[in-house]
């Protein structure tokens, strides 16, 4: 079963997916479920004996069409809400192993086509309000499956996360006419010293405000709000920056680095123009070895404490960037 059950506390939905206890848990390469299915072999979620990417529903996903009915009844404090929406999982090579940072530059432009064409296609159904293409990278994040892959949410609502983020965009922009993400951009770029790498279409670097040791967003150059508006060159820009800054990531310490990697655009269908594409990593590495967790501060009050600066951590991979 999956429902949406509203917490009139904290005014945002949680989604209750019973089955998603059932989901494929770190399996042997030989079963894993996202690679081709080969003669005589075990069956996988693709039946062909090859593929360049492939895009598929979740077998076990958080919402669906059509959605289930709730379990429970609703009340006046107790809203519940059918999950009305998709889960789709993006396989993004045939190989079992390997990561966006190994992967040919040209298929690396094919996905980011693929992320737009699913944007588009999602957001264009009427039951559809927001849609969410991410990437979960490790185990130290929750990931189950090591197969090189993302995801997509398409939410019946606007998450809270994007939600406030695109009314400060609004707010600024009735301000003072101008989007705050190229505002922010050009007071980074200006200063340099959160900037880790840049190219002609996108700049990367650590937030003024990070909530992670290292994290990063990459923002594109030019006001695009969505991955709709991109051309080709600025594809292919995204495509070189996204590799540099995960290999960047795993040259920092000569292993695979974990992370959590988000694409934050536009609203479906909104003309308006408040949302900016950019992409954010969210790494839950505080130093080799050592994990930021979300303990009773962020947890508790919502408070992040980030015990190193923005500007250090951006010189070190500042310098593994300049390397690639």
């Amino acid at each position: 079963m999956s429902e949406m059950r509203w917490d009139p506390i904290k005014q945002e939905w949680v989604v209750v997916a019973t089955h998603r206890m059932e989901r494929t848990f770190l399996p042997p390469p030989e079963y894993c479920p996202l690679c081709p299915t080969k003669e005589c072999g075990h069956p996988t979620e693709i039946p062909r004996d090859d593929f360049d990417i492939v895009v598929f529903e979740n077998r076990f996903p958080s919402f669906k069409l059509p959605p289930p009915q709730p379990s429970v009844e609703q009340s006046d404090l107790y809203m519940v809400e059918p999950s009305a929406g998709v889960c789709e999982v993006v396989v993004y090579t045939s190989q079992h192993q390997g990561n966006l940072s190994t992967l040919s530059k040209e298929k690396v432009e094919n996905l980011i086509k693929v992320w737009r064409d699913r944007y588009q296609n999602l957001g264009g159904k009427e039951e559809i309000d927001y849609v969410l293409i991410f990437e979960n990278r490790g185990e130290e994040v929750g990931v189950t499956l090591h197969h090189p892959h993302g995801q997509i949410y398409a939410f019946p609502y606007v998450p809270k996360v994007p939600a406030q983020e695109l009314e400060a965009a609004k707010q600024h922009y009735e301000k003072t006419e101008r989007c705050l993400f190229c505002d922010l951009l050009q007071i980074e770029e200006n200063d340099g010293r959160r900037v880790v790498g840049s190219n002609n279409s996108f700049t990367a670097f650590v937030p003024f405000s990070a909530h992670y040791p290292f994290e990063v967003h990459i923002y594109s150059r030019n006001h695009n709000p969505s991955l709709i508006d991109l051309g080709e060159s600025e594809i292919k820009d995204l495509a070189s920056i996204l590799q540099k800054t995960i290999k960047s990531y795993d040259n920092l310490f000569d292993h695979p680095f974990p992370y959590i990697m988000v694409i934050h655009q536009e609203l479906c269908n909104n003309s308006k123009g408040f949302g900016h594409l950019h992409i954010e990593f969210y790494p839950p590495l505080r130093d080799q070895g050592k994990l930021k967790y979300l303990a009773g501060c962020e947890q508790g009050a919502g408070t992040f404490i980030n015990d190193s600066l923005p500007e250090e951590k951006a010189g070190q991979l500042r310098q593994k960037f300049k390397e690639v």
